[in-house]
């Protein structure tokens, strides 16, 4: 019998694991999802597919972009469980054999009101930074862009069409007065 050689040991290695990858994606509630025409729900005992006919006949007000809108949110939502389980997952180590136990650290009760006294006091000293007209109008725009909308500075610097440090001066003098603002909170509470 010849020995193989080293591409058919890689063709075959390869094969096995697309086999272990296709067998991982149907059980996959995303892959699932995505590749059929309506929208799947998983249950324990069951799968239902709600196809476009169904979503029309229950809502008679609805349009076929509904529906596709509905779809691709589905998809969007399935993605990210997936993708959280698998930055999740690779953090999962072994310690003591004990893998069939999943014991969560939670925070010790009094760090967990602390942090929700201080968050309350960020929020109360934000209020009052943005009511007492110390921002300028661009500062109190990008301050409210970045931390209440979520936008990075460059999606920030994209959007009103100037430079990355532009962005980045702006929100870091009104975080510096902001920190002003929580000072005296801290003080006076």
């Amino acid at each position: 019998m010849p020995f193989p050689t080293l591409r058919s040991v890689f063709a075959f290695q390869q094969n096995r694991s697309e086999e272990r990858n296709l067998k991982n994606y149907k059980d996959s509630d995303y892959a699932l999802n995505k590749f059929s025409e309506g929208i799947v729900y998983r249950f324990a005992d069951r799968i239902v597919e709600i196809t476009l006919e169904d979503y029309l006949a229950e809502n008679p007000g609805k349009t076929a972009q509904d529906f596709l809108e509905l779809k691709a949110l589905s998809d969007e939502i399935y993605h990210e469980q997936v993708t959280h389980e698998n930055r999740t997952s690779r953090l999962d180590v072994s310690i003591n054999g004990l893998e069939e136990t999943e014991q969560l650290a939670a925070p010790p009760l009094d760090l967990d009101l602390i942090h929700k006294n201080d968050t309350q006091k960020a929020k109360e000293a934000a209020r009052r930074l943005l009511d007492s007209g110390e921002l300028t109008e661009i500062q109190r725009r990008r301050f409210l862009l970045h931390f209440v909308e979520g936008l990075s500075y460059r999606q920030i610097a994209g959007r009103e069409g100037v430079p990355f440090t532009s962005v980045h001066e702006s929100i870091e003098a009104a975080t510096a007065k902001l920190q002003k603002f929580f000072k005296s909170l801290i003080l006076y509470l």
